[in-house]
């Protein structure tokens, strides 16, 4: 026992030592690039980025300084989200987690092995800030959906901006629908922007959704979506056995959360409202999804009216597609292109109808003598003898 002992004993201090050693790297490079991240020369860092406003991709790059995000779970998709918005510089991160690293979570791409048994938001501060140590990181240990929790969240992405306002952004990367459900009745309440994401439990499709309170479907007005794959959960869940997840995937997810959170707050590009992915097949559904007027959530109906009452040229504009001209296209008719009824699937694998289209009750005599069948002339009994001598 006494070398078994002696041998931790000797385990502990190795460790100690690269921490220690770990704090006074990350000392001496916040001191090396102390006055420079903000400069956009070779020797800094971070100045590649800066690069995109002379490539007249982002009118003002340096504008990432100034804002604040909030990322509620810090897990697959959170802890890499986390690392993607730090090494490209923004001005505050606010991390919400109450788990701790487990050698499980080592299939990510960010916790490391010397982090088990530390809580995630922790963990996650330290390498963050020896990553970037210009980004100012707050850490919130805690459940958000308990009612003292709730309430100190709220205020958090209420205040806690770096001038003391609301937060610019709120990303939603938690795995169960509680916590999803009390982000979105704190982000109407507030209206406050958020994105939601997510992986599916079979690891290898996801999705991210864009919600604008009285805008845009809120989580309450359209739950999850059975769009990039078909499976359902409840067939995956299993007694004691932890859904799938694949560090790929993760970072597929992640990397189209940050890409579109930068669209947002730099203004550039087209940010998605709702965008699946379904690896199975490389299939990527997109689509813009209406707020419910009979949604659950009070608040969310009060944004609704609110944004009804706002000048049309403040309220989003709704796209109108033009009609493709298909002249010397024998394949499509001129209702341009329109699904057969006779088939309910769409061509495109992974989506499918919610509901069939009705007949129009419009319909013509002759289009309604159409669907009757002629008659053969044969009786009843002479069509059964015929079915049995085939």
């Amino acid at each position: 026992m006494n070398e078994v002992e002696s041998l931790r004993q000797r385990i502990i201090e190795l460790e100690n030592e690269l921490r220690e050693k770990k704090d006074k790297d990350a000392a001496a490079t916040r001191e090396k690039i102390k006055h420079m991240s903000a400069e956009v020369v070779d020797s800094n860092p971070y100045s590649r980025l800066m690069a995109l406003k002379r490539m007249g991709i982002v009118e003002n790059y340096e504008k990432i300084r100034e804002l604040t995000i909030a990322i509620v779970g810090i897990g697959g998709v959170g802890s890499v989200t986390a690392e993607m918005l730090t090494r490209c510089g923004i001005g505050k991160l606010i991390l919400f987690d109450y788990d701790n690293v487990e050698l499980a979570n080592m299939n990510r791409l960010f916790f490391q092995p010397h982090q088990a048994g530390q809580s995630k938001v922790e963990a996650a501060a330290n390498t963050l800030r020896y990553i970037n140590p210009d980004v100012e990181i707050e850490v919130r240990n805690y459940n958000i959906t308990t009612i003292d929790n709730f309430s100190d969240f709220m205020n958090t992405i209420s205040t806690s901006s770096l001038e003391n306002g609301p937060v610019d952004l709120v990303l939603s990367c938690v795995d169960n629908f509680e916590a999803r459900m009390a982000i979105n009745a704190a982000c109407n309440e507030l209206n406050q922007k958020w994105f939601e994401s997510g992986v599916s439990e079979n690891a290898v499709s996801g999705h991210i959704q864009f919600i604008v309170p009285g805008e845009t479907a809120c989580f309450a007005c359209a739950p999850p979506l059975i769009v990039a794959s078909s499976i359902d959960e409840k067939t995956l869940k299993r007694e004691g056995v932890c859904a799938a997840s694949l560090p790929t995937t993760m970072g597929i997810v992640a990397g189209f959360l940050v890409q579109n959170t930068l669209k947002f707050l730099l203004k550039f590009g087209q940010v998605s409202y709702y965008l699946g992915y379904n690896a199975m097949e490389d299939f990527f559904p997109t689509m813009t999804l209406k707020p419910n007027p009979n949604c659950d959530d009070a608040h969310c109906r009060q944004r609704q009216k609110e944004y009804a009452q706002k000048p049309k040229s403040q309220q989003k504009p709704n796209k109108i597609e033009e009609k493709a001209v298909h002249e010397d296209n024998k394949w499509v008719d001129e209702q341009g292109c329109q699904p057969d009824e006779k088939s309910p699937v769409l061509s495109t694998s992974g989506v499918r109808y919610v509901y069939t289209i009705p007949t129009s009750t419009h319909a013509t005599n002759s289009e309604r003598e159409q669907t009757v069948p002629e008659s053969t002339g044969l009786s009843l009994e002479e069509l059964m003898a015929e079915m049995k001598s085939i």
